[in-house]
């Protein structure tokens, strides 16, 4: 008869697995019901071995959803070439890549930072959209938005945080006669409605107005950035 061997884990690569499995239990339960036992348990560790790598649960915590932070804001670098709504879009569907493989981090993340009262938690959160913020900035080739502006872009950036919540809550859909929108009609609106942000805003503001006449210039027939009719 043989017996299995556990593999033993370089440091790194253990602080990793713990990182990960505290991801998915924050996320699933609020950090104050989470014990560090559970955490060992889940990773197949001791309880000691536990505050071998983090000092506590905060300091695991903090981790957790800094590597959630990194890679959600690596999600909306774009290099700068072609028709801005196809650029959007693609940053869209990359961020809903993030959103449906990394649902309890991003859930985690944008629900779970305040939990534990840490001041650093949130600090990530607005990390990630301010890294946004100025990423959509330098598509739009703007070095001093208007305060108008600067609305906009904001406001959307809350916007698809909040469509994609409200999409993992569909997962799944609760009642039968509920529809679920797909992902991809998701990420098309979020452009389309960043379109309709612009042009509202632009009725009030000449740095805005100039950037919907560039956009729509630039934006063949059909692309994501046109808001199509009604077909009602």
């Amino acid at each position: 008869m043989t017996t299995g061997t556990r593999r033993r884990m370089g440091v790194e690569e253990r602080r990793e697995q713990l990182i990960a499995v505290a991801l998915d239990l924050f996320s699933r339960r609020s950090p104050e019901e989470v014990s560090i036992d559970e955490i060992a348990e889940a990773a197949g560790i001791s309880r000691p071995l536990v505050y071998h790598y983090f000092p506590g649960k905060r300091q695991l915590y903090e981790a957790a959803l800094r590597r959630a932070a990194e890679e959600l804001t690596a999600r909306f670098v774009e290099p700068h070439e072609g028709p801005l709504g196809a650029r959007l879009l693609r940053v869209m569907e990359r961020f809903f890549d993030f959103v449906d493989e990394h649902g309890p981090g991003f859930s985690a993340l944008m629900r779970g930072g305040p939990a534990i009262g840490s001041s650093r938690t949130s600090a990530l959160i607005d990390g990630v959209r301010q890294a946004a913020y100025e990423q959509i900035l330098a598509h739009l080739d703007v070095q001093q938005p208007t305060t108008r502006m600067e609305l906009v872009i904001r406001s959307w950036i809350s916007l698809a945080e909040t469509t994609a919540l409200l999409w993992l809550d569909g997962r799944p859909v609760p009642h039968a006669e509920q529809e679920r929108v797909p992902r991809a009609e998701l990420e098309r609106q979020l452009v389309q409605d960043f379109a309709a942000l612009a042009a509202v805003s632009a009725t009030y503001d000449a740095q805005m107005a100039g950037l919907v006449r560039r956009m729509l210039a630039d934006e063949p027939v059909g692309g994501p950035l046109r808001v199509p009719e009604p077909t009602f």
